[in-house]
């Protein structure tokens, strides 16, 4: 079994450096390798996940250490691999999803001259985030963090010959590197105070670490996760990263790169369950990103941004559920698995809309569509229902969990955060159901010479994979607390109280479902859609159509500020630290000018010096013997 471990990464990897390093001679099968290479990384996925079934609960764990990675002085950390309950649900979502992605990108970048090139970075992607979730200890995570934000640059940057897309790459590397600097200090504090990075000594050496150290680790940790998983402060990346093509925004979003913030999170659950303040601080981000990427999805016309906008609002959740404990860390990973499949299904289904409209991304030129794109049409559909919470649908059985632990919390803040929950809940019917309507209903919208048409099988059967997923995974993860018995071992057994029956929570998170399905119908059903955005619209959608001012408040607060600070540091350098060797330079110069003018190169004044020297060597000796 520890040979498929560390094969499960090393596949993917291989893949990479062969349609890397083999260039041109790898054009004609490249696409066949980077797809073989994730495949059978899913096999090797399922035969642990196959092994694990077989052992105890409480013995479900695969440990490898490869090789002494770090022995410098008092800090040793091995190359080590760990397989438990929680990294398994990952390896299983990052594999099985990518695969599909994988053979869906087949038929989409049929006819682009890089699509060797794409693979690679594809293939190098999954390597990094499996390596993110096997790692036994926080330095191997930080590998594959750089490495996942590495791939990503690459990737949102694939079509640089656009500048749009070579800015978005560059504003994606430079906003996670913000969050990366909060994991990489977080894990200095660790071995400042622990003496190690490896996840069981940190988490057994958590009761006698300080408060102070554990809320710094925590808040730390936060930073990072909202850099990875676009988290308020750090989201305003994830838009922009649409200008990447349609399987990176299916990749990034569903099965690897915004779940990482999630997955350390709940990894690091022990040290925030001992930091109330930095999970205090967990759930806020997790209620205002909820919220915030929900008014943003309102207000976008591009299908890709406005499922970007979803991306962080879903995640919103998952982080809000992470941050309520024990309690909410098997339903905040319940959402993530449901949220893998419909995400992705909808993100392919985005595309195979955009490969039957000559690449057109404004829905409001879109119309009609469901005729012309049956299967389009139904996965994307089901992905829909799915996302909304309508039963039987996945999102249903894991967004309604998250709404049911957040209000049983208790007392205002059980209320705030169930209503936050439930609000962000309708919300996301409202424009939802607004991507359905403006994209598959009413009248035809398109430019001319424009003849839609299903994709190709090898892009439509991937959707129709997801979309069982869709349907299914809730119900299969759900029901007699499945998941949350598979991940016990590792994040715990929480009994939580139940403030509010069952079915009260679910009749109003559906009521309010029915609401936002409802104005949305209501506004885009049965008026005809300009083919332009309105210009005379409220402050607020004027707002929620510039990000509510994401990257305003970021210029303003971080951007200028640092511009000044570096100005004044270079002041400081210029002024003070070069100023002081400048003028201990010219003192020397000065001095030396001085001395320099003694020597004249005539005999007669050296001898006179002599005679001098002389003289006043005589005179101390005959003072210092008549004292």
């Amino acid at each position: 079994m520890t040979t498929l471990l560390w094969l499960t990464i090393a596949l993917p990897l291989a893949g990479a450096v062969v349609l890397l390093l083999g260039g041109k001679a790898t054009n004609a099968w490249g696409h066949l390798l980077g797809c073989a290479t994730v495949i059978s990384a899913f096999a090797c996925g399922v035969g642990l996940f196959t092994h694990l079934l077989g052992l105890p609960a409480k013995e479900r764990s695969v440990h490898e250490v490869l090789f002494s990675w770090v022995p410098v002085g008092a800090l040793k950390v091995d190359f080590g691999l760990q397989l438990d309950a929680l990294s398994m649900c990952f390896v299983l979502l990052i594999t099985g999803v990518g695969a599909l992605i994988h053979i869906y990108s087949v038929g989409y970048m049929k006819t682009d001259p890089g699509r060797r090139r794409f693979f690679a970075y594809l293939n190098l992607f999954i390597a990094a985030m499996l390596l993110l979730v096997l790692a036994d200890n926080y330095l191997g995570l930080y590998l594959g963090w750089e490495g996942v934000g590495l791939a990503s640059y690459l990737l949102i940057g694939f079509w640089s010959h656009k500048p749009s897309a070579a800015t978005a790459a560059k504003k994606a590397f430079v906003v996670n590197r913000v969050g990366d600097m909060g994991l990489a200090i977080a894990l200095m504090v660790l071995f400042a105070t622990v003496g190690s990075v490896t996840y069981s000594t940190v988490f057994t050496a958590v009761p006698a670490m300080t408060n102070g150290a554990l809320t710094a680790v925590g808040l730390l940790l936060l930073l990072g996760a909202c850099g990875k998983s676009a988290q308020v402060p750090l989201q305003s990346w994830l838009g922009d990263a649409m200008e990447g093509p349609t399987p990176v925004s299916a990749l990034i979003h569903a099965a690897t790169m915004v779940t990482a913030g999630v997955y350390l999170i709940v990894r690091s659950g022990p040290v925030f369950t001992a930091a109330p303040a930095a999970q205090t601080a967990v759930v806020t981000v997790g209620a205002v990103t909820l919220l915030f990427g929900a008014i943003i999805g309102c207000a976008k016309d591009d299908i890709k941004k406005a499922l970007a906008a979803s991306t962080m609002s879903q995640i919103g959740y998952m982080v809000l559920a992470a941050g309520l404990g024990p309690a909410g860390y098997a339903v905040a990973i319940l959402h993530l698995l449901t949220h893998g499949f419909f995400k992705a299904g909808l993100f392919l289904g985005a595309g195979s809309v955009m490969h039957a409209m000559n690449d057109e991304t404004d829905m409001r030129r879109y119309g009609g569509l469901r005729t012309l794109l049956p299967i389009t049409y139904t996965t994307f559909g089901l992905g829909y229902l799915a996302i909304i919470g309508v039963p039987p649908f996945a999102g249903y059985f894991s967004k309604d969990a998250i709404i049911e632990t957040a209000l049983n919390t208790g007392g205002l803040t059980g209320l705030l955060l169930g209503g936050a929950a439930l609000l962000g809940a309708g919300i996301t019917a409202f424009y939802m159901t607004r991507v359905m309507l403006l994209t598959f209903f009413g009248q035809k919208r398109w430019k001319p010479n424009t003849h839609p048409h299903e994709s190709p099988h090898v892009m439509t059967w991937p959707m129709i994979v997801l979309a069982v997923g869709s349907v299914s995974s809730g119900a299969l993860l759900a029901i007699g607390n499945t998941l949350q018995h598979w991940l016990q071992p590792v994040v715990g057994h929480h009994e939580a109280a139940h403030v509010y029956p069952a079915w009260i929570t679910t009749t109003t998170a559906l009521g309010i479902v029915a609401i936002g399905i409802a104005v949305a119908y209501r506004q885009y059903a049965n008026h005809n859609v300009p083919e332009s955005a309105p210009l005379d619209v409220s402050a607020f959608t004027v707002a929620a159509r510039n990000d509510l001012y994401g990257d305003a408040f970021n210029e303003a607060a971080f951007m200028r500020g640092g511009q000044e600070l570096t100005k004044g540091l270079v002041a400081v350098d210029e002024k003070g630290v070069d100023g002081v060797t400048q003028g201990l330079a010219l003192v020397v110069g000065r001095f030396s000018d001085r001395l320099r003018q003694v020597q004249t190169g005539y005999a007669r004044s050296y001898a006179l010096s002599m005679l001098a020297g002389t003289a006043l060597v005589v005179a101390a000796v005959l003072f210092t013997a008549w004292r």
